[in-house]
């Protein structure tokens, strides 16, 4: 039986809303460990976007996460006819 890896959560991670949409941020890696962030993104559907490269700091994953909405707007990433790949 395989135990469950512990994670440690960034203090970035958390409830983010514009224009009316709030998302959940969650920036994470294993716990005790100084490996890479991932991040992940679960929107009111509960679709979830995970971003395919890891980030060196938590700051890295948010100031992207930040980035894409600012470029892309929140909806972006919502449920469109194309899976969303960041």
């Amino acid at each position: 039986m395989t135990k469950k890896q512990k994670l440690e959560h960034s203090e970035l991670a958390g409830e983010f809303t514009d224009d009316g949409i709030t998302v959940l941020v969650d920036i994470f890696r294993t716990a005790g460990s100084n490996e890479d962030w991932t991040m992940e993104v679960v929107t009111q559907s509960e679709d979830l976007i995970r971003w395919d490269e890891p980030f060196a700091t938590d700051r890295e994953a948010f100031d992207e996460f930040l980035a894409v909405v600012a470029r892309d707007g929140i909806r972006s990433l919502l449920e469109d006819e194309e899976p969303s790949v960041h």
